[in-house]
């Protein structure tokens, strides 16, 4: 069910009250507090673009193959842009861009059972009808400016949840079939795993990277592992992972 309110503090927030189950949605026309990854602030002009949280219950998700929420997230939020003709990218870890302009922001937070994932709230904020944004933001972009045109924001959100049903089912299926027949479930699991990795953002593409000591170097994405992490090349042919907030990406 989708519970629609005009203002609230942040939807990932509320969306945690025990009272909502898988598949609601909270939906809000402004938040006073949105969040992003990292600390970051979410902004959004009132009524103007989507900012909203999903309730996910993916017990049959084990602890560290959580990052397979994130690849189904961001699988379906590209899905439902292609059916707008909008070609987007994956910007590890969850940001969705379109050339070098960010549309969506993800926040994926989840609660754990002793083995496995309990409850996921999936925060979602996408750039629906806004065109004008604060000069602080370094790269913005929204639907309409991408299609000279406004969009209804309800036809977006419904139409990004039958593609989330539909990933999420399909990642259900390959989880509980590892019981029964375990390759069968990881070439399965190989193919959501592979899409993810083949829309990444700057894929096999040289660009500048910073550590957190802020020293930056040249490399370029080969894909991510299993566990999420991004898996960077060097210029000098050196592989490594880097979990999130161990690497950041330079975009001018």
């Amino acid at each position: 069910m989708i519970y629609h309110f005009d203002t609230t503090a942040s939807t990932n927030d509320d969306a945690r009250d025990e009272k909502y189950h898988e598949g609601d949605v909270v939906w809000a026309d402004f938040q006073t507090a949105g969040r992003g990854q990292r600390g970051h602030e979410w902004h959004s002009r009132k009524g103007e673009n989507l900012t909203f949280s999903v309730v996910l219950e993916p017990t049959f998700v084990p602890i560290a193959e959580q990052f397979s929420v994130s690849e189904v997230v961001a699988l379906s939020l590209v899905d439902m842009l292609a059916e707008y003709g909008i070609e987007a990218k994956i910007k590890w870890t969850n940001d969705i861009y379109v050339g070098d302009r960010k549309l969506v922001g993800i926040l994926i937070e989840h609660s754990l059972a002793p083995s496995s994932l309990r409850r996921t709230i999936v925060g979602v904020g996408i750039n629906v009808n806004q065109k004008e944004f604060d000069a602080s933001l370094p790269n913005p972009v929204s639907m309409a400016q991408l299609l000279g045109r406004e969009l209804d924001t309800e036809e977006v959100l419904q139409c990004f949840l039958q593609h989330l049903q539909e990933n999420y089912e399909s990642l259900r299926r390959i989880k509980n079939s590892q019981l029964s027949t375990l390759n069968s479930q990881l070439n399965s699991d190989d193919v959501l795993h592979e899409r993810y990795n083949s829309l990444l953002y700057r894929l096999n593409e040289y660009h500048t990277y910073a550590l957190p000591s802020g020293e930056r170097f040249e490399a370029k994405i080969l894909g991510t592992a299993p566990s999420g992490a991004l898996q960077l090349e060097n210029k000098q042919g050196e592989i490594k992972d880097y979990l999130f907030k161990e690497i950041e990406f330079v975009i001018i």
